[in-house]
């Protein structure tokens, strides 16, 4: 088994925590390891062959630095030139791991999901394989607690199959309230995780199908005897990523292949999407408030907030539902049912010129 782990995200739901160069999965969200290392250490037990990480040239030293002290697995990071969404990172990598074992079977994880079972995680990837040894695409199915809008979702066919792995019928995009509260109700929607399991001959017969302008552009890249010196690559998949377009795996082939399986699983997920989702990794205090990495809190008549301040104390008078954010260089402050929209801070930030805290 090979993990693909995807690293090359902007975080910038997270500002001014996650930055241009040290985005949402190189930090830690909870005061401890960063995203990518509990991702990395999350999977050592299943014995992985090889970990592939796939970020970009602008967080590949940091990438690096955090992964750099695991033992008893090789790790490799990947730089992208540019960003050209999952599939044809997942293009590249599974082109990279069939040059060494062509049936292999890879796991494609995010880097930046918070998992509170992990041993569920690892008993649904070993469970999964056995389907993706037969060829099968399987994805892992979140199995709902709410009628979620900010999640995908993946309706099974669940009729007469015991406990799964189910058929997919569709993947849905994020929905209204009253479509997740039908998705609920009915049984058979599950949120969409990101993440994947497969052989690498399946996913790149799957693409030559669905993807033809991406296979034909991996079909490019030469390896030069059996040695797993990637640096080598640059040059050519500089070439790759100048050819093809953005486009995720969802877009690309999930949604179109006949061979795809949702497997369902329970282990207190979350995407972590934005500052809003921290009660989802974090326990609140009494007042419903969550703080991390906080020199302590006085609240006064204050509830329902979420702090992290960057080692300091946090004193709040009469306020309700804020998110507040300390860093070195930057102060957030912002209503938590508006938390989704910090990324347009990032924005203006970048349209004014004033990137000095990017």
């Amino acid at each position: 088994m090979y993990i693909v782990i995807l690293a090359g995200g902007s975080g910038t739901r997270f500002w001014p925590l996650s930055r241009a160069s040290k985005p949402k999965q190189l930090i830690s969200i909870t005061g401890d390891r960063t995203m990518l290392q509990r991702t990395v250490e999350r999977v050592l037990p299943l014995k992985p062959k090889r970990i592939l990480i796939i970020t970009n040239k602008l967080q590949a030293d940091e990438t690096e630095r955090q992964v750099a002290g695991y033992r008893g697995v090789h790790i490799d990071v990947i730089a992208e030139p540019s960003a050209r969404n999952t599939a044809p990172a997942i293009g590249l990598a599974a082109t990279i791991i069939a040059s060494h074992d062509p049936t292999g079977v890879m796991v494609v994880l995010p880097a930046d999901h918070f998992i509170l079972d992990e041993d569920a995680l690892r008993d649904t990837l070993l469970s999964a394989a056995q389907s993706a040894r037969k060829g099968y695409l399987m994805t892992l199915g979140i199995m709902p607690s709410r009628p979620e809008t900010g999640y995908g979702y993946i309706e099974a066919e669940m009729e007469l199959r015991g406990e799964g792995p189910f058929p997919v019928k569709r993947f849905v995009e994020k929905p209204p309230l009253e479509d997740a509260l039908r998705y609920l109700e009915a049984g058979n929607y599950f949120w969409n995780s990101g993440m994947f399991i497969w052989r690498t001959d399946t996913i790149l017969a799957e693409m030559t199908i669905h993807m033809p302008a991406l296979s034909r552009a991996l079909t490019g890249i030469s390896f030069d005897g059996d040695v797993w010196e990637l640096s080598d690559l640059d040059g050519q998949i500089e070439s790759v990523y100048s050819a093809v377009e953005s486009i995720s795996i969802d877009y690309g082939v999930m949604e179109r292949s006949t061979k795809v399986q949702v497997v369902p699983v329970e282990m207190g997920w979350s995407d972590v999407g934005s500052w809003s989702a921290l009660p989802e990794v974090q326990a609140p205090d009494e007042n419903g408030t969550v703080c991390i990495n906080t020199a302590g809190h006085v609240s006064l008549d204050s509830s329902d907030c979420l702090i992290y301040a960057d080692g300091r104390t946090v004193a709040t008078v009469g306020v309700h539902n804020l998110v507040i954010v300390s860093t070195a260089d930057a102060i957030l402050v912002c209503d938590r049912d508006r938390a989704q929209d910090v990324k347009k801070v990032v924005e203006e930030l970048t349209r004014s010129g004033r990137t000095s805290c990017l």
